[in-house]
């Protein structure tokens, strides 16, 4: 693997499982100390330096025909070169790869605007028009449904279309971010009214983040042969539940206040061009399921999934004086638990004419792998609060206490192709 890595005059991209090598460069947008508020820096992230578009005017010449896309990023307006054509995104992709490889002689102007990462104040990538959470791991799906209806655990629809619900765009936050308990209605035993308290059943969801580049109008559908021309990139998403609130209020509209005091992203966009040599054929575990034909596509089964790998930590308050490594609850892979492709939900979403807008956020829903320990949620590892589960320091969770730290990690890996990562999404648990 080391022989097919392009090598980067940024040192620190070419060390072993970095996340951010030449051949990653994710999108961003941060502030930096003494910066006004209203400022906002679009940069890519490259080992362990951020390039800032907002310092490079002047500095280097600039390609005529992203000479506009430049000019996007170099005044912060990213939803605009969201928008822009697939072409222009790679021509993009392959100048700046070019200005950051060992290739590019001229880079001591470059080199002196580099940014540490750790020095930027990373903020959401993108202005986030509208947020859609989908339901599309079947063994989450699955998993749930047998709590609620053992003996018929998934809904008739679920094989059929992607099930998902309208989230809140405006209670999105970056890693980093506290998330504060929610409180709410909840269930009292029979014959009782309900209670109104903090949430005592407080839990994550492991996904990714779909961001939408080009929208469409409204009222036009969007075909599978056309999906993935609308589709960005990904970063990690967090649809923090509270399922005390949830079981309560959840019939008959579904999600409500139990889901929409937070979800947190990483601040990475990992764009498609990225992603594509991770790309694999599609495949079900039940291959004998129909697909109905707007939502099939040979290309789509050829290489619509994705392989990449995912991982949560919990840290708890105790853990953290003491001074002891975090405590790894699962791990999963997006293309084994995901039952729909991206191009599936954005094919599906649009189907009735919905319009679809640049920096749109789609959720995958909770990615729980086949195996009961690859699950992405408290609510599956622990049996719904039945069985706890024991921390490496002996403490027990059931659901998240305050003071917890939860620490997603995404990355992609495979033979004969350079590691790229997510960075990680980061959020403790405050009262």
């Amino acid at each position: 693997m080391q022989n097919l890595k392009k090598s980067s005059w940024v040192s620190s991209a070419n060390t072993p499982n970095c996340d951010f090598p030449l051949e990653n460069l994710p999108w961003g947008s941060f502030q930096l100390p003494g910066d006004l508020p209203s400022t906002n820096r679009i940069g890519v992230a490259i080992g362990t330096k951020i390039l800032d578009f907002s310092t490079l005017e002047g500095l280097v010449e600039v390609p005529q025909d992203l000479h506009a896309a430049f000019l996007m990023l170099n005044q912060g307006h990213f939803n605009q070169y969201m928008n822009l054509s697939g072409e222009i995104h790679q021509s993009m992709r392959n100048w700046i790869t070019d200005l950051l490889s060992t290739a590019n002689t001229n880079t001591q102007a470059i080199e002196t605007r580099l940014v540490d990462q750790k020095a930027a104040c990373m903020s959401k990538p993108c202005f986030i028009h509208d947020y859609t959470d989908f339901y599309a791991s079947i063994h989450h799906a699955t998993s749930v449904g047998k709590m609620l209806r053992p003996d018929a655990p998934l809904s008739p629809n679920y094989k059929w279309l992607p099930v998902a619900y309208h989230g809140r765009a405006s209670s999105i936050q970056v890693s980093g971010a506290n998330v504060k308990r929610p409180s709410g209605q909840m269930r009292a035993s029979e014959g009782k009214p309900p209670y109104f308290r903090p949430s005592r059943r407080l839990d994550f969801e492991l996904e990714l983040g779909i961001f939408i580049g080009t929208g469409n109008a409204l009222g036009e559908p969007i075909s599978m042969a056309q999906a993935e021309e609308h589709f960005f990139g990904m970063c990690i998403l967090n649809d923090w539940s509270a399922r005390d609130i949830q079981g309560w209020e959840g019939q008959p509209l579904g999600p409500f206040l139990g889901k929409n005091f937070s979800t947190t992203i990483s601040p990475w966009i990992v764009t498609k061009e990225a992603l594509a040599p991770f790309r694999k054929a599609w495949t079900r575990s039940d291959k004998n399921e129909e697909v109905l034909d707007y939502l099939s596509h040979p290309e789509n089964t050829a290489h619509g999934s994705i392989s990449i790998q995912l991982e949560v930590d919990l840290e708890t308050a105790a853990m953290r004086e003491a001074g002891l490594p975090a405590h790894r609850l699962t791990q999963s892979e997006f293309s084994e638990a995901a039952y729909w492709t991206i191009a599936q939900l954005i094919t599906h979403h649009a189907s009735n004419g919905c319009n679809l807008q640049s920096g749109d956020l789609l959720g995958t829903g909770t990615l729980s792998g086949i195996s009961p320990a690859n699950a992405g949620s408290l609510l599956e590892l622990s049996q719904g609060g039945k069985t706890p589960i024991r921390l490496a320091n002996g403490q027990e969770r059931s659901f998240l206490e305050d003071g917890d730290e939860l620490t997603i990690r995404a990355y992609c890996e495979l033979p004969n192709q350079v590691r790229i990562g997510f960075g990680e999404c980061r959020n403790r648990i405050i009262a």
